[in-house]
């Protein structure tokens, strides 16, 4: 098991060398359950071939693989998706692959929904300066693999550690890009439980750093909440 950096780390370098513990935090958040819910309220799963980007370690690939007849799990990690592939042995319609969201290894017209969870906003914060030029092609890619009708889903961030959405100011101008773009959304809330205030303090520091983790120092839930974003391709 991967060990708990003791310091913050960047999330290039969480991605790429601390896939296990990012996956301890992962599965320690909407202890309610209300992913799965709002993902079945927005479209319909049933028999739809799936196509996820940055899958991570598959947290959402193994949610929504029982519903579906097909889904590829896309990210650039391989460390990731190596545990991803694992988490799905037993389960059949599944395929990983490391892509890059701008460049999607797949026919055109050859999935009913696309789905990403928490990674299209990176297009945004490790492009600061030209985040749209690099956004459009991967919209672009979510289009062209799509068949008519099919959908597009984005779950986002709107805010850690509040009760109500405080979206990062940083991210402010790609949700109003997305509203533009024909997005419809609604946000709903995916607090963490963590085992004990230890724990809580660990995998808080670990990714979203120290002034969070001692906001809630002693607590074992921390609020978030969380954006989703959806549009009907033609």
């Amino acid at each position: 098991m991967d060990r708990v950096p003791r310091k913050p780390v960047e999330h290039q370098q969480v991605y790429q060398d601390h896939a296990a513990a990012y996956d301890r935090l992962v599965q320690r958040e909407d202890y309610r359950g209300n992913i799965p819910r709002i993902l079945q309220e927005v479209v319909d799963w049933h028999g739809r071939t799936v196509l996820e980007l940055g899958a991570g370690t598959g947290r959402l690939t193994r949610m929504v693989a029982p519903w579906v007849d097909a889904v590829y799990a896309f990210d650039l990690s391989p460390a990731m998706l190596r545990l991803a592939a694992a988490a799905l042995q037993g389960q059949m319609g599944w395929l990983t692959a490391a892509a890059d969201h701008r460049a999607l290894p797949l026919p055109d017209k050859s999935v009913d929904i696309v789905l990403a969870g928490w990674t299209i906003c990176y297009m945004v914060t490790w492009y600061p300066n030209r985040w749209q030029p690099e956004l459009a092609p991967a919209l672009a890619e979510m289009e062209r693999v799509l068949r008519p009708g099919g959908q597009i889903i984005l779950l986002e961030t709107m805010g850690t550690g509040y009760e109500t959405p405080q979206p990062p100011d940083k991210l402010r101008p790609y949700y109003d890009y997305l509203q533009t773009a024909g997005f419809h959304s609604q946000w709903f809330r995916t607090d963490y439980q963590f085992a004990s205030p230890e724990e809580a303090r660990q995998l808080t520091t670990f990714f979203f750093g120290p002034e969070l983790a001692e906001q809630f120092e002693g607590q074992t839930c921390l609020p978030e909440c969380t954006g989703v974003f959806s549009r009907v391709v033609k």
